[in-house]
C-alpha cells in the first residue's frame, strides 16, 4: 500500500485531534509537562500506556514501537540520546520501527517560537517521561 504525503497529514492532524479529545491532561499531567507532551503528541499512536496500542496506530504499516521496553532493548539503560535523535531528526535507525512517525523536531520548534532551548527542555522532559515508564528486566 502506497502512502501519498496529504494521507500522512490527515493522519496525523486525526491523531493529534484524537490524542487532544480523548486525552485531556489531568492535573498529574499538567504537574509532568514530559507525560502532558506524550498525552497529547505521542498517545494517539503508541497508546496510554506507551505500548504501541493506540487507535491510530492501527492506520500505519508498521504497529507503533512499545516504548516501556527502550531500556530493556538497549542494555538495561534508558537510552536518552537516541530518543532524542529520534524525536529531533526522525527515524534513521530500522530498530526504532516504522518510518510514518512524524518528525518532531520542526513541530515543537515552530511550537516553541524556534527556541531551540525551549524544544531540548520539551524533548528532555518526555524522555524522562519515557525513562519512568520503562518496564525491568525480568
Amino acid at each position: 500500500m502506497s502512502h501519498h504525503p496529504t494521507s500522512f497529514f490527515l493522519l496525523l492532524i486525526f491523531a493529534a485531534s484524537g490524542a487532544l479529545a480523548q486525552n485531556k491532561p489531568g492535573p498529574e499531567a499538567t504537574a509532568n509537562p514530559g507525560k502532558k507532551t506524550y498525552m497529547e503528541y505521542c498517545s494517539s499512536c503508541h497508546g496510554m500506556d506507551a505500548r504501541g496500542t493506540g487507535p491510530a496506530g492501527q492506520a500505519l504499516r508498521t504497529q507503533p514501537a512499545d516504548l516501556t521496553t527502550l531500556a530493556v532493548r538497549h542494555g538495561g539503560q534508558f537510552p536518552y540520546e537516541y530518543v532524542s535523535d529520534v524525536l529531533r531528526f526522525g527515524k534513521k535507525f530500522s530498530s526504532h520501527g516504522s518510518s510514518d512517525m512524524p518528525i518532531w523536531g520542526p513541530i515543537f520548534s515552530s511550537m516553541e517560537g524556534f527556541d531551540q532551548a525551549k524544544v531540548k527542555k520539551r524533548i528532555k522532559e518526555l524522555c524522562d517521561y519515557l525513562a519512568s515508564l520503562q518496564q525491568k528486566e525480568s
